[in-house]
């Protein structure tokens, strides 16, 4: 007997990129501040977690002269190569230089996509990125709505669409993948 199910995909470090969107201070300004904490540390965590591993890592900034920069407590901690894509357009998709920035590494066709608004910037980004062929996987606890229903109603949306709801840990060990890769410990030691 043959059933039919759909294949659960994993993230894997050699087909993967990290995308932060729009983490910044004036925005994050606006954000419940416990949840906000927590994302930001999970950022923090994945950021970590791809330079250890060499997962490229891509961010945006919308309308920067109004918003302001990507938040210090990430920019810290960001690759200094690590220029962000400035934008106005909700999508990334349609900002300028975006997808020359995510398709410069042809083989990484998984995204894995963080920041703010869930139900804005998100939404939009992700399913432009699902349009154009690329796996997406976003974590729960990764991303964040000025308003807790709009996140929990996107992330039902993006369910039903295909766009892989995951948690920042999950992502992390995903990438690492056994216990005994000699750089286990170090991602493992970012999430306990």
């Amino acid at each position: 007997m043959s059933i039919n199910q759909a294949q659960m995909p994993l993230c894997q470090r050699a087909f993967s990129q990290l995308l932060i969107i729009d983490a910044q201070e004036r925005l994050a300004a606006a954000m419940p501040p416990d949840e906000l904490e927590q994302v930001v540390d999970n950022i923090n965590r994945l950021v970590a977690a791809a330079k250890i591993l060499d997962i490229p890592i891509i961010a945006t900034q919308h309308y920067s002269k109004g918003l302001g920069p990507v938040m210090e407590t990430i920019r810290s901690n960001l690759p200094g190569d690590v220029d962000p894509t400035e934008k106005t357009a909700f999508s990334c998709c349609t900002a300028p230089g975006f997808e020359r920035n995510i398709s410069s590494h042809p083989d990484r066709r998984q995204l894995v996509v963080v920041g703010m608004e869930a139900h804005i910037c998100i939404v939009q980004t992700v399913s432009g990125l699902q349009r154009w062929g690329y796996q997406v996987f976003v974590p729960t606890d990764g991303i964040i709505s000025r308003k807790p229903g709009c996140k929990h109603n996107v992330l039902e949306r993006m369910r039903h669409c295909g766009i892989q709801v995951v948690c920042a840990e999950s992502v992390g060990f995903e990438w690492a993948g056994d216990s005994t890769d000699p750089q286990f410990r170090d991602v493992w030691s970012l999430f306990k």
